[in-house]
């Protein structure tokens, strides 16, 4: 969108959870995790990692383990409001990092049971936090967004420039990367 040039390195970061953490917490740690894997392997290169994760009275939904766990997640969202959260990690090479996250409310329209099943039966749901997408067909599963839209979709992009900026690569030269 921005038409940022850059290259994927997947992280070999192990995403394990911790008991009783909480979900900005948890993002905030494995998007450092997973940036700090990567800069090792390429420290003249600016590394952004993330995290994102769904939670719903503090309890975190992650990516679903199969499509009845899919059907739980939607369920448990129908009707009511829930946080996204996402974690970034910027390394810089050559003034340190910072590590934020962006929280974004978002509420859903009350599903039956049979909407819940239909959506699911989609195949947005697999790899993704909450078991939606809302840049797709799940966009209609929800009624109202305060914050962010992409930190929804997964990057919270105004964050990851301001984060930039902070580092030394302000929005003027942001504007000319191509």
């Amino acid at each position: 969108m921005l038409g940022w040039p850059f290259s994927v390195d997947v992280s070999d970061a192990k995403e394990t959870s911790v008991t009783g953490e909480k979900p900005r917490d948890m993002v905030c740690r494995l998007a450092r995790l997973k940036a700090e894997t990567v800069y090792k392997r390429n420290v003249d290169s600016w590394v952004v990692g993330a995290d994102t994760t769904v939670a719903i009275n503090d309890e975190i939904l992650g990516k679903p383990g199969n499509l009845r766990d899919a059907e739980r997640m939607i369920s448990t969202l129908s009707g009511k409001t829930h946080s996204v959260f996402t974690g970034v990690a910027l390394f810089s090479p050559a003034s340190g990092s910072i590590v934020k996250a962006e929280e974004t409310r978002v509420r859903f329209r009350d599903l039956s049971d049979e909407e819940v099943r239909g959506y699911v039966s989609l195949g947005e749901s697999m790899d993704k936090a909450g078991a939606y997408a809302i840049q797709e067909k799940g966009a209609l599963l929800v009624s109202e967004i305060t914050g962010c839209y992409f930190n929804v979709v997964g990057l919270p992009i105004y964050l990851l420039s301001d984060m930039f900026s902070k580092l030394g690569f302000p929005l003027t030269e942001q504007w000319r990367l191509k």
